[in-house]
């Protein structure tokens, strides 16, 4: 039987994401980056696939970033606003990870059930992030859902392709409570 572990449960219970917008810096160095990702990697995993793995996008590739989403934008025809706040969270951004789903022939485990073990995984990172004492935010965007920008962006093969951005680094401001879901409504109860 498990040990339990209140602590862990009043934090889940509790936890809140932080805006990207509002990371500043240090953002965790590769030492203190490695037990998150490793925390990350203990995400459920049906037949141990492993079908994600991690692109960590540092300060110094955010401008490169930052354009690339430029030149995506333009190419598909986005107003200057979209193109703008797509390219804010690399413009902003101190240190993300891009985690990467990667999809592998298996007949056991359907797609789907790999994509779903990626978005584990970009949760874990995220609460082990917060857990942890950074600030923490899962973004994406139309640009993480281009082809073209995967691949010079990230060095996407055709079978991958980007399940999130986990942006980690310093929190500035605690950002406020907002309302959550109504579990009681979402909840059926099956008994027989």
């Amino acid at each position: 039987m498990p040990l339990k572990s209140p602590a862990a449960l009043e934090f889940l219970q509790s936890r809140r994401s932080r805006p990207a917008k509002t990371l500043i810096a240090p953002a965790p160095n590769r030492s203190e980056l490695i037990p998150l990702l490793k925390a990350a990697a203990r995400s459920p995993d049906h037949g141990k696939l492993e079908p994600w793995r991690f692109v960590v996008l540092e300060k110094s590739a955010m401008p490169r970033l930052a354009n690339l989403t430029e030149e995506a934008g333009r190419a598909l025809n986005k107003s200057p606003e979209e193109i703008v706040k797509a390219r804010s969270q690399f413009d902003l951004g101190h240190l993300a990870v891009a985690v990467v789903e990667v999809q592998k022939p298996s007949a056991k485990i359907p797609a789907v059930e790999q994509t779903y073990s990626a978005g584990a995984v970009c949760l874990a990172l995220l609460n082990a992030a917060l857990a942890a004492g950074w600030g923490a935010n899962w973004l994406s965007g139309w640009q993480t859902h281009d082809r073209g920008f995967c691949e010079k962006a990230l060095g996407l093969a055709e079978n991958e392709r980007v399940a999130g951005l986990i942006h980690i680094a310093t929190e500035s401001t605690a950002p406020p409570e907002r309302p959550r879901p109504d579990v009681a409504a979402l909840t059926k109860w099956v008994s027989e």
